[in-house]
């Protein structure tokens, strides 16, 4: 094979990964809490009173947890099947300061009930995925539950 030939085989590879990827859309996103975090980060910073995302359980239950918290005002479900998405008013701006993801996909986090530590000296919280299900680090370590921590929020 030349080098012709070469360079043509990886021109069409690239050109049908991009007509791939522009057909899928954003279906395949490697994090989407992450992206649902960000979200809420940047609407709040534009100063947008509701931001949308599509629907997960897990997502749900994050936003539900920041609700309980007093992050943001209201969570909604909308849509039927595969059109279902999160509506999420926010409260204003200064509410939410700071969200940091901690788990990631390609490097988890566990820890223990004893190691769970208070998020911005107790004025943010930690959501973490305990075999009890989603909640705050609070509560996990008031239940004695360790977990994967997914996120922090102040």
């Amino acid at each position: 094979m030349d080098y012709a030939e070469y360079v043509l085989g990886k021109w069409l590879i690239r050109e049908k990964s991009l007509e791939l990827k522009s057909h899928l859309g954003n279906k395949f996103m490697t994090d989407p809490i992450a992206d649902m975090l960000n979200r809420i980060k940047n609407a709040q910073a534009a100063e947008r009173r509701t931001v949308s995302f599509g629907f997960s359980k897990i997502k749900y239950e994050i936003a539900l947890i920041l609700q309980k918290n007093g992050f943001i005002k209201d969570v909604e479900k909308k849509g039927r099947k595969e059109k279902k998405i999160i509506k999420i008013s926010l409260k204003g701006k200064g509410e939410i300061s700071g969200i940091k993801r901690i788990s990631k996909p390609g490097q988890r986090i566990y820890v223990s009930a004893k190691d769970i530590k208070p998020v911005k000296a107790g004025y943010g919280a930690a959501v973490i995925s305990t075999p009890k299900g989603l909640m705050t680090g609070k509560e996990a370590r008031r239940n004695k539950l360790g977990g994967e921590i997914l996120c922090e929020i102040w």
